[in-house]
């Protein structure tokens, strides 16, 4: 019976494997740890496939490069040996809810989520360390290979926190920050789905090193603007020569041909009073269909250069001319000038109803229908400016939103509730995941609540924070808070909680609760990692490879199973006992788990008429090796599909 691998994926292996697809004679068998056989890419082989001319020595190249940069990537796809310890008591609606908050290094979490929610995260928005100079960032260890990390990552930290201040003393400041930076979101594109998008908050210090990284990692070719968002408008006094009001928001997206992305903001105001005209649809505008901008003409766009005919009588178009159809227009500016149409001939014919004629002068205009209000229910919106300058999105508004909750402002720079909600309406609009994995405070997690009980829609959400020791001068630790980890969840506490006191859209599932997953050490125990390097006279005391401080909390177990075999961590878990035996059915019957001791056949085949997608068991937990070994062909009798696996 396959056994379960209970660490994170080998990104290097992937990646090899990917090359391999497409050069199959670029990967070739090597020598790796302990006189093993690994695969390895001929790095020289692959140059000269990607060449049209021969590859002789190192060439020049268009490129980001630091000292560290390669001990980066190398830290962002080695696996790790660790896994997400669920705490129940920090938790809120444990059972129920779809939110996730994970405590812990951000790079290590990231890795644990590439399985289960790969191609899953909608929108993902990060206010990481700005690197002025003493802020703090987190120190990765680049000094070892792959297999050094793997086995390091095994061990449990003494406090967990990594962070180190990043002075400007330091020769390598830029070098550090983009070697924290550059893993993590090369590990953060994995998630993001077909459509996704990613926000990133930053200031003057590294906006253009991470333009660079961002557009090596997401594409230069998916980058969509650079928000200037006024988050100070007195601005700040300490600057020399100007005064900065405001900072960057970079935004990214997976894939820019992917019109769903991005959403427009709902129009307000003004931009509702433009549509000035109703018919039974109801109220819209007139928009022309000619193509003002001359570039766009007969020569660059010869299929939107026709002529469409018009109904003297009431204004209706059509593609052909007749006896009803007389009047002949071409997309032509009044001075006589070629340009063309908006639309090609299969939308016009497709949605002609929306086209009328109007006399201006002595010419007939073409305009589309415009409405305000859409087939679907949803009002008309209007693309999202460069600048924004909103007042309820500043930083005061921010210390505000803290105090209104916490009574005082704990948190220094908190970022706006109403930013984050005005982020997550462009870049997540509907029922889907919302990652912040430099949560801080959490305020992306208040405002994707806040957004749901407005707007009725079913976010989830994802926070990720290392636990920060707060300063024991500032006011956190005064109040009680040791942690920005336990300042976050705290937080999501009260702010669900106040939010449902108000007035809630009746579309929204009223989830404010959250599962508290905490970043740990393997519930493996060594051997299962390394067994080649136990000694014979050991085996004894190997019996069970489960740590014996989780062979108590089975539950501990389960995340490692749904880590390891790519199952979201937010789906239902329903523990029930069968023939005495505590099984764990995931999300009804994707999956059931079995960590108790003593499993017989008969529980084997009882379980197996639940026809599971997917079963777990202890490799110790079988009664005898012949239960073992029968317990594969009892599913293949009773439940073929079902898929077997041992820890």
């Amino acid at each position: 019976m396959q056994k379960l691998k209970m660490h994170s994926p080998d990104m290097t292996q992937e990646n090899i494997a990917k090359i391999r697809e497409l050069f199959p004679h670029c990967v070739t068998e090597a020598h790796g740890e302990n006189d093993g056989v690994t695969l390895r890419v001929d790095f020289d082989l692959l140059r000269q496939e990607l060449s049209s001319v021969l590859v002789e020595g190192a060439q020049e190249r268009y490129r980001l490069d630091w000292p560290g940069k390669r001990q980066a990537l190398l830290t962002a796809n080695a696996p790790i040996a660790k896994t997400l310890r669920p705490c129940r008591e920090e938790s809120v609606d444990f059972d129920t809810t779809k939110n996730l908050y994970i405590e812990g290094d951000n790079l290590d979490a990231l890795k644990l989520l590439q399985e289960s929610y790969l191609g899953k995260v909608k929108m993902i928005y990060i206010d990481p360390p700005y690197n002025t100079g003493n802020d703090f960032i987190y120190e990765d260890d680049f000094t070892e290979g792959a297999e050094e990390y793997f086995v390091r990552s095994n061990q449990k930290d003494e406090d967990g926190n990594r962070l180190v201040a990043n002075t400007k003393a330091n020769g390598r400041f830029h070098s550090d920050w983009l070697s924290m930076t550059y893993p993590r979101l090369k590990l953060a594109r994995n998630l993001l789905s077909d459509d996704g998008v990613i926000f990133i908050s930053i200031d003057d210090h590294e906006v253009h090193s991470l333009m660079r990284v961002c557009s090596e990692i997401f594409g230069e070719e998916n980058f969509v603007a650079q928000l200037a968002v006024q988050i100070n408008p007195r601005g700040r006094h300490l600057d020399k020569f100007v005064a900065k009001t405001h900072e960057s928001i970079l935004i990214f997206v997976k894939d820019a041909m992917n019109e769903g992305s991005i959403c427009g903001m709902e129009k307000e105001g003004r931009m509702i009073e433009e549509y000035n005209r109703e018919d039974k649809n109801g109220r819209y505008r007139l928009l022309g269909l000619r193509n003002r901008n001359q570039s766009f003409n007969p020569i660059t766009r010869p299929k939107l250069y026709y002529p469409l005919y018009v109904n003297r009588q009431n204004g209706q178009i059509s593609l052909l001319k007749n006896e009803i159809f007389t009047d002949e227009v071409w997309p032509d500016a009044p001075d006589g000038t070629k340009t063309c149409w908006t639309w090609g001939k299969e939308k016009v014919s497709r949605e002609t109803h929306l086209l009328v004629a109007e006399i201006t002068g002595e010419e007939w205009r073409i305009y589309r229908k415009d409405y305000l209000v859409g087939d679907n229910g949803e009002l008309a919106t209007t693309l999202v400016k460069s600048v924004w300058i909103a007042k309820e999105i500043t930083n005061d508004q921010g210390r505000k939103s803290i105090k209104d909750i916490f009574g005082s402002a704990i948190m220094d720079f908190p970022k706006s509730t109403e930013l984050l909600k005005m982020l997550t309406q462009i870049g997540a609009n509907g029922d889907e995941v919302v990652l912040d994995f430099f949560s801080g405070s959490s305020s992306t997690a208040h405002a994707v609540m806040q957004l749901n009980a407005e707007d009725g829609g079913n976010r989830q959400f994802i926070m990720v924070q290392l636990p920060e020791a707060c300063d024991e001068k500032s006011d956190a630790f005064k109040t009680g808070y040791k942690t920005i980890a336990e300042i976050g969840k705290e937080r999501i506490r009260r702010a669900g909680k106040k939010i449902l006191e108000g007035e809630c859209n009746s579309s929204w599932n009223k989830d404010v609760g959250f599962r508290v997953l905490k970043v740990d050490s393997s519930c493996m125990e060594d051997v299962y990692y390394t067994p080649d390097q136990i000694d014979q006279k050991q085996l004894s005391l190997f019996a069970d490879n489960i740590k014996a401080d989780r062979r108590e909390r089975p539950e501990d177990l389960l995340y490692q199973v749904l880590i390891d075999w790519g199952v979201e961590l937010h789906l239902p878990i329903k523990p029930e006992s069968i023939q005495g035996k505590k099984v764990f059915f995931v999300d009804e019957n994707a999956l059931a788990a079995c960590f108790d001791s003593g499993i017989i056949e008969a529980f084997i085949q009882e379980l197996a008429k639940r026809r599971p997608l997917r079963a777990v068991f202890r490799d110790a937990g079988f009664a005898s090796d012949d239960v073992r070994i029968n317990a594969e062909q009892i599913f293949k009798q009773l439940s073929p599909h079902t898929e077997v696996k041992v820890i």
